[in-house]
């Protein structure tokens, strides 16, 4: 995949971050800073809403847990030059890199189909018009992007509207939540088996430590080879933007526990998870939040779509770059066109939009572990980090995350097959 000033990779162009990580640096900030996508703010809105301030030590945590893994994913495609799929294919064998293409391709085309739902639920609240007439042209307008337009342009933009979940910040503030309730529930680790923790702590993990955004991260940085003097730097600009994100997304915890939770309301629509900005905006709440949604649904969903097509063209040897015309990438492109039109036909299933951004979110707990266990693999090995291999800390620490999540997903699969069972 090539850099030219006519059509930049996906999530940043050559101006944003260039090889010479100095120049730039920051553009890991932003990135990280836009995590919240519509998956993320819909499972806090929904964990908020049940569980109230219960979750707030491991949205806590989620922090350190995304900065070691978004670090590992840094060196991983600095040092190898290839995306983690290259890096499988070669290293390990065709099977594990099939069963791994296999895992975030399921994945990804879930959440992609759960962030079409989110932005067609976002336009819903503006125009009023039903959510499934959002979902076609919504992705037509991701494949016309990335294929003919400057999503980087459109991109830059697009992140200071998604900026508007900030609000959530000041609405956690005006709502005038017990914080005593708050920061028990945050510093004070406690967990039960009720399954709304469960399930709650496994979309949380599996939305913010979702495969596609290390695996993404490997890509860019295989693409931007930066100066290996300069990987401390890298993994620094990989890991800052995880702190702002993780505190935004633990003040939509608060907020939504303060107005919803505490009152028993579930979060089951677009309007509901709004109502927790009325703090802040009043009965202007829906057009804040449905303005901040769509803004971050079109910052995702490219994104999203642009990582299938990548991995499979890594996966098969495909010529994979949106610097490419169709007819030079043609299987690259039919890849991402086939993502897109399976995901909104799974937006036509019927699913709630909030329901299936939750639960795309514990998809993404019960998959990540596999993927995640392969890049810390990689990131130990030899042959393909030579002496750049991860640190022994981080490696540890990478276990440890892997433990976590692998953890809540055997708890999440464990109540759910007894409950199924008796």
């Amino acid at each position: 995949m090539r850099r030219t000033r006519r059509k930049p990779s996906p999530t940043r162009d050559a101006g944003e971050r260039t090889s010479h990580v100095g120049a730039k640096f920051g553009a890991g900030i932003v990135a990280g800073a836009s995590d919240n996508d519509p998956t993320t703010v819909a499972t806090l809105a929904v964990i908020g809403s049940t569980t109230t301030y219960e979750l707030g030590w491991l949205t806590l945590l989620v922090i350190p847990m995304l900065a070691v893994i978004q670090s590992v994913a840094a060196q991983v495609g600095a040092v190898s030059r290839s995306g983690l799929e290259d890096c499988v294919r070669e290293n390990y064998g065709r099977g594990w890199a099939l069963a791994a293409l296999a895992a975030l391709l399921a994945v990804n085309i879930l959440t992609l189909a759960a962030d079409l739902e989110g932005g067609g639920a976002a336009l819903a609240l503006l125009t009023h018009v039903h959510y499934t007439w959002w979902l076609v042209p919504l992705g037509a307008l991701t494949v016309a992007v990335l294929i003919f337009g400057n999503y980087a342009a459109i991109e830059r933009v697009l992140r200071y509207v998604a900026l508007l979940f900030l609000t959530y910040v000041l609405a956690a503030f005006l709502a005038h939540p017990d914080w005593h309730a708050v920061f028990a529930g945050s510093f004070i680790p406690h967990f039960s088996f009720r399954p709304e923790m469960v399930a709650g702590a496994l979309a949380l993990l599996g939305t913010t430590l979702t495969a596609y955004a290390y695996v993404w991260e490997t890509i860019e940085q295989s693409e931007e080879k930066p100066p290996l003097q300069r990987l401390g730097l890298v993994q620094v600009d990989a890991a800052l933007g995880i702190v702002v994100a993780g505190l935004t997304f633990w003040f939509i915890l608060i907020a939504t526990g303060a107005t919803l939770g505490v009152h028993h309301h579930r979060v089951d629509t677009a309007e509901d998870a709004a109502r927790a900005l009325e703090p802040v905006a009043g009965k202007y709440a829906s057009l804040v939040f449905g303005i901040g949604l769509l803004g971050s649904a079109l910052v995702a969903i490219p994104v999203i779509a642009g990582t299938c097509a990548y991995v499979a063209a890594e996966m098969f040897g495909w010529r994979r770059s949106f610097d490419a015309t169709f007819e030079r990438a043609r299987a690259f492109y039919l890849t991402l066109i086939a993502c897109v039109l399976i995901a909104a036909g799974i937006g036509f299933a019927g699913v709630k939009p909030i329901t299936l951004l939750f639960f795309s979110g514990i998809a993404g707990g019960i998959a990540t572990p596999f993927t995640m266990a392969l890049m810390l693999l990689v990131g130990r090995n030899g042959k393909v980090m030579r002496e750049k291999r991860i640190a022994p800390w981080l490696a540890v620490a990478g276990w440890c995350v892997f433990a976590v999540v692998s953890t809540a997903t055997i708890a999440y699969l464990g109540q759910t097959l007894s409950r199924k069972g008796g």
